[in-house]
């Protein structure tokens, strides 16, 4: 991809977020915070209300806790707009979609920004597991699109994992890390490959923690402690399921074992079992544990 169409870090000022929950919330707020102007989307008018109001909360917490005053909150406020149309992003430089864990959701997404945004606007992904080589793919100049996966909760996590799709350019690239530096984020580069660095590795030792309940070979709290007092994990694997969503970890598992065809990424049948039953942790108050 030639300079010219890439936007320079030093005039990379206006951000658009598509989705408005638990994480699209958060990366609004992270940029808002470093003096972004951001756009904030979603299905409905009324979740990039309820995405607003979050973010004000997480706001308010830092205020009590005095990291920041009451105006620098106003401030931060000030920067985020809703956006209740996408084609409200012809303007925007870097577009961040959040959406669901669905390929065909997300693949929507990417063809309708690619008809509303400036051909030279980065649309980055904050996908957990889909390959962004797919991604990119569905629009033109794919040399524009890579990976920007933040972690949970954004504001708080350090690390973005960018990830390459075979036709990244090593422009787009350079743009997301120093925009992630500008974050105050610490970033790793991968290549694209099913469930990157961070779910290959983590979505199959929940899995594996699922299955050690399913077989009773431990209780829920005995499982976790051996994880956290004998791995030093801050959480165990049954709580940390409970924090990231049931559902969103069937449907990182579902990707890597479509994607490798691998019987050791097989979903635990228990974890599918509580995912029907929408029993899918915090966010429903029931998950491995009541909340």
């Amino acid at each position: 991809m030639s300079g010219d169409l890439i936007h320079s870090m030093q005039s990379l000022t206006k951000i658009g977020v598509v989705g408005a929950g638990a994480m699209g919330h958060g990366i609004a707020q992270v940029f808002a915070h470093a003096g972004y102007d951001v756009k904030l989307n979603d299905i409905s008018i009324d979740f990039i209300v309820r995405g607003i109001k979050k973010i004000e909360e997480n706001l308010s917490r830092s205020v009590e806790k005095g990291r920041f005053n009451e105006d620098k909150k106003r401030e931060i406020i000030s920067r985020i707009r809703s956006a209740p149309n996408i084609s409200d992003f012809s303007d925007r430089e870097l577009v961040v979609e959040a959406a669901v864990e669905k390929s065909e959701i997300k693949n929507q997404i990417f063809r309708n920004l690619d008809s509303a945004c400036s051909k030279s606007c980065i649309l980055a992904s904050n996908t957990s597991s889909i390959p962004l080589t797919q991604i990119a793919g569905l629009v033109s100049n794919p040399s524009r699109v890579a990976g920007m996966h933040f972690f949970n909760p954004v504001p708080v996590m350090k690390l973005v994992e960018i990830v390459r799709a075979l036709q990244t350019s090593d422009a787009t690239i350079k743009t997301i890390q120093e925009t992630s530096t500008k974050l105050g984020k610490i970033s790793v580069l991968v290549k694209d490959s099913p469930g990157f660095v961070s779910n290959r590795i983590l979505c199959p030792m929940i899995n594996e923690a699922i299955f050690s309940l399913e077989e009773g070979i431990a209780s829920r709290e005995d499982i976790d402690q051996v994880m956290k007092l004998g791995m030093n994990h801050p959480l165990g694997p049954l709580e940390l399921a409970d924090f990231v969503g049931l559902d969103v970890v069937l449907d990182v598992l579902e990707v890597l074992y479509n994607e490798f065809q691998d019987s050791k990424y097989r979903a635990s049948p228990l974890l599918r079992r509580m995912v029907r039953a929408g029993y899918l942790g915090r966010k429903t108050k029931k998950g491995f544990y009541d909340y």
